[in-house]
């Protein structure tokens, strides 16, 4: 067991005098340690600012609409079907359907918002040590992926809570009429998880700032 011992203590040692850049100190000479070796979230740092913000768009924007299609199949299909014994219906239970389609436009509203906050360069290079305006960039970058994450899966849940509690005031109203209006604020509560999501995506995205050209 003392090789072992000696091994771990030696390990520990090395471990204890590596410093933030990624150099460790062992005995007279400077070795230099690469980031991604002891690191996956080197990986992540490498990867352009504004490919994460655009990744970030297209989420926010891309699981609103799943959500509200995903709504609408269920209320839609409901409706149709119970329509064919109750006609009535078919008429007042179309505000499910502009329930859901509102989660869509929570996702085109905060995609407008987040695109308009990039402020593209001619290039960016990612540096080994980001400080500054480049620093700035990358926080940014993330900032708003997060924002697209937020936004995005608020709407995805949204858009299906609405729609099948929209499924179900359709099937409800069909049997029992005086049950339309209970169901109706059910789903107006429903709705407003997404726009929960947009609000704080909102003030997510006020904190991300882009360098400009003059700031390069």
């Amino acid at each position: 067991m003392a090789p072992l011992t000696g091994l771990v203590d030696g390990l520990v040692e090395g471990l204890s005098e590596t410093n933030v850049t990624g150099s460790s100190i062992l005995g007279d000479e400077l070795a230099f340690v690469e980031c991604f070796s002891y690191s996956w979230f080197c990986l992540f740092e490498a990867v352009s600012p504004y490919m994460w913000a655009y990744i970030g768009i297209a989420l926010g924007l891309g699981l609103s609409v799943l959500g509200a299609a995903w709504g609408i199949f269920l209320t839609g299909s409901s409706i149709v079907g119970a329509s064919i014994k109750a006609p009535r219906i078919s008429s007042k239970n179309l505000v499910s359907i502009i329930f859901c389609e509102a989660v869509a436009i929570y996702g085109v509203i905060i995609a407008i918002i987040m695109a308009n906050k990039i402020e593209g360069l001619e290039e960016f290079v990612v540096p080994a040590q980001p400080q500054g305006s480049q620093a700035k960039a990358m926080v940014a970058g993330w900032c708003m992926l997060c924002v697209g994450l937020s936004v995005g899966l608020s709407n995805l849940f949204c858009g299906i809570c609405v729609g099948v509690s929209g499924s179900g005031c359709a099937l409800g109203d069909a049997q029992r009429p005086e049950l339309f209006v209970k169901m109706l604020i059910v789903e107006i509560f429903g709705s407003a998880l997404g726009l929960f999501g947009v609000i704080v995506g909102i003030i997510q995205a006020n904190t991300a700032t882009f360098p400009t050209h003059h700031d390069m």
